[in-house]
């Protein structure tokens, strides 16, 4: 009898313990053991954010009405019970650059939808390296056909 009671015990463990740390950059929600150092999760969410996404600086503790609380890089991450929540806090300068970029390209987009890519000026340009490059093989020609009267000319003042 003492048996199945143990079995049934035994069957009842309780759930794991994590602490979820969500990622504002990504937006995932990372999940990590108790007693992991800040550092170490920072670095971890950092490594698997692709180049351009803005970097984490460091993790804090939210909750609606109240201060937030960070966490330096050695200190361990903790849960403060219901309302609480972990978050990273990203690199602004990372952010504005970012979205400085997007505006640019976005810019850069627009002035080429709206000119024309074969212009007049182009067309000019083509034609005159067209012009260049038919002199300069005239200035060849021209000179390797009398090369050998050069020669010659040369060779009677020596």
């Amino acid at each position: 009898m003492a048996e199945p009671k143990e079995s049934s015990k035994s069957s009842e463990l309780p759930p794991p313990l994590f602490l979820e740390v969500a990622c504002k950059s990504s937006g995932i929600v990372r999940r990590f053991a108790p007693g992991t150092k800040a550092g170490f999760a920072i670095s971890l969410i950092n490594n698997k954010l692709d180049a351009t996404s803005p970097h984490a600086l460091y993790i804090e503790a939210v909750k609606s009405g109240e201060e937030p609380i960070n966490f330096g890089p050695s200190s361990v991450l903790l849960s403060y019970g219901n309302g609480w929540n972990l978050q990273t806090v990203l690199d602004s300068q990372q952010v504005n650059k970012k979205r400085d970029g997007v505006q640019e390209l976005n810019a850069g987009a627009k002035r080429q939808d709206s000119e024309p890519t074969i212009n007049y000026l182009y067309i000019l340009k083509i034609f005159v390296a067209l012009l260049f490059i038919f002199l300069l093989g005239g200035i060849f020609t021209v000179a390797l056909e009398n090369l050998p009267r050069l020669v010659l000319f040369i060779n009677s003042f020596l």
